[in-house]
């Protein structure tokens, strides 16, 4: 068990993988979207244009963007801006002669998708590099502005993508020199000014997933390293500030399932502004996880009994 507390693309490949491989032992063998996977640094294909489901998205996406940048259109039926800037992505896409891809995703048909990039709105267009978010924005953009932003993606990544163009010798993802410097605060100690850092990138960039994934995460930590661990035991059952604290340190031992209960046994016999903490307060732990995880998931269900 991890806390991932962003993208978790490699839990979304190992559910695809499985999904995928549950398909092709089935009785009618695997259907279009469910083939075997193309070999390891092979060419991508020619299209362009993708519809991406969770049962492709390893190959369509996390694979592909080994050799070619793919920008996930994440999109839906009902939304009329994604109506807008659709039209622009794909044309953008057939005029981009192989240098990047567009995956087409409808987050109401693909869910696990949704939740893994964390999609509070749509339109919301991620760029992957090497199996990993390098950039995003939500909204509709013009032409321009969109075709400004994947040049200057493909000027940071390009020579690691033989499909964009580049040379085709591996390279490693450029660093982000804020990221780098937040980083070098926590390997020093200076744990309160690592944190600062990630948020400052985050509060300037809401789309950087990495800055905010490692605040979200410093936080908890340095949260629940502040508590006596004799908490676990000595919580009066009435006392929220306590149970919530207990809850920290359990989560920090690996031991989520039982700091989830401890929380929501707080919602279940609380009312007002404690209840409405120990909720946010659980809300902000799944987080740390991907929301696919089956003690996640379960929690989720409880919770929503506790409250209703």
């Amino acid at each position: 068990m991890a806390m991932s507390g962003a993208v978790d693309l490699g839990g979304l490949k190992d559910r695809a993988e499985a999904q995928r491989a549950q398909a092709q032992r089935g009785p009618a063998g695997p259907g279009p979207e469910t083939g075997a996977p193309a070999p390891a640094g092979a060419v991508p294909s020619g299209q362009t244009v993708l519809e991406v489901t969770e049962a492709t998205f390893e190959d369509e996406v996390l694979n592909r963007s080994m050799q070619q940048l793919v920008l996930v259109d994440l999109w839906a039926e009902w939304c009329e801006p994604c109506k807008q800037l659709g039209p622009v992505l794909e044309k953008l896409a057939a005029a981009a002669d192989g240098r990047w891809a567009l995956a087409k995703v409808d987050v109401d048909a693909n869910q696990r998708i949704a939740q893994a990039f964390r999609v509070q709105s749509i339109p919301m267009v991620v760029a992957i590099v090497q199996g990993q978010p390098v950039a995003a924005f939500n909204g509709v953009r013009s032409e321009a502005e969109i075709s400004g932003w994947i040049d200057d993606i493909l000027a940071q990544v390009g020579d690691a993508l033989p499909g964009a163009g580049g040379a085709g010798t591996p390279a490693e993802e450029p660093d982000d020199p804020r990221m780098v410097a937040a980083e070098d605060l926590m390997n020093n100690g200076d744990f309160d000014g690592a944190l600062a850092a990630y948020r400052a990138i985050a509060d300037v960039e809401p789309e950087n997933i990495e800055a905010a994934s490692a605040a979200r995460n410093l936080e908890f930590v340095l949260r629940a390293q502040a508590h006596d661990p004799t908490i676990v035991q000595t919580a009066a059952s009435g006392d929220v500030d306590a149970q919530l604290a207990a809850a920290d340190v359990l989560l920090l031992g690996q031991n989520p399932e039982a700091a989830f209960d401890r929380i929501i046994d707080v919602v279940k016999v609380t009312g007002g502004d404690d209840r409405t903490r120990a909720r946010t307060r659980l809300l902000e732990l799944f987080e740390l996880f991907d929301p696919a995880e089956p003690f996640v998931v379960s929690a989720r269900r409880r919770l929503a009994s506790a409250l209703y």
